[in-house]
């Protein structure tokens, strides 16, 4: 199956895979899809500039991506103190019964705490896409929303086409008008990230939402694999590739990245 993103990406297959592992995303590079490596993780530019130089080096000269996150309703500048505020008080008493529920002992008072994820914060991710604009990338996708309008200028700049989820037909129309290249239908069922709309209303919404708008309205997701073939009859025409997020039973983990697989 080819569609029209191979051949604007130079890859064999329509299939777009996100993760935090450099290792998955350069395997899925090197086997004919895209890789698109999560930035969220690094909180300081050189450690995302010494992982982008890995991958370099393991794609086989194969094309990948990076995903940034560049929400509207955080905070753009700031530091871990700053994020910590913004946990509510009731979600600390949910986590704190939860482990004491499961008999979870609390960590010794010498404990060496994470610094926690600041790539939410745009200042941040804004030098997630510096380095990955000195890097031979072919895609930058937003996981929440449309990034400022200066990076996205940025990236049209060095040639390289920015993605945004959406998770609603408002978001892809915003999206569009923002001067986003590619929308990425994303239902509840991927983790409820952008919104609370399942994919077989969202995916055909959005299709008929961006009617002679844009050429392609990726779906992404993870409707359980055997089910609902039907809806390939109307997802066709429209969709451009579709991400799996449910690993089939097959499925080798990833080793390295501490905290993810």
């Amino acid at each position: 199956m080819r569609t029209d993103l191979c051949d604007r990406f130079g890859i064999d297959y329509p299939i777009f895979v996100f993760t935090p592992s450099e290792k998955v995303a350069a395997a899925v590079s090197r086997a004919g899809g895209l890789g698109v490596l999560g930035c969220v993780r690094f909180n300081e530019a050189d450690d995302l500039e010494a992982v982008l130089s890995w991958m370099d080096a393991n794609t086989g000269g194969k094309p990948y991506g990076v995903d940034i996150v560049m929400p509207a309703k955080v905070p753009t500048e700031g530091a871990a103190p700053d994020l910590d505020k913004l946990i509510p008080a009731a979600h600390r008493a949910f986590v704190d019964k939860t482990l004491a529920d499961l008999g979870v002992p609390p960590l010794p008072a010498d404990e060496q705490k994470s610094a926690g994820v600041l790539g939410w914060l745009h200042s941040v991710a804004r030098s997630h896409v510096e380095v990955a604009l000195r890097h031979p990338i072919k895609l930058i996708a937003n996981a929440l929303g449309s990034p400022p309008t200066d990076v996205i200028n940025q990236a049209h700049e060095a040639g390289v086409p920015v993605a945004a989820l959406a998770g609603s037909a408002k978001h892809a129309l915003r999206h569009v008008d923002n001067g986003v290249d590619i929308v990425v239908a994303q239902g509840y069922e991927a983790g409820g990230h952008t919104g609370e709309i399942g994919s077989m209303v969202l995916w055909p919404e959005i299709v008929d939402a961006l009617a002679g708008r844009a050429r392609c309205w990726p779906p992404a997701g993870s409707a359980p694999a055997g089910r609902s073939r039907r809806r390939w009859r109307w997802a066709r025409p429209g969709c451009g590739w579709a991400r799996r997020s449910s690993p089939p039973p097959s499925t080798t983990w990833a080793p390295g990245n501490p905290g993810c697989r």
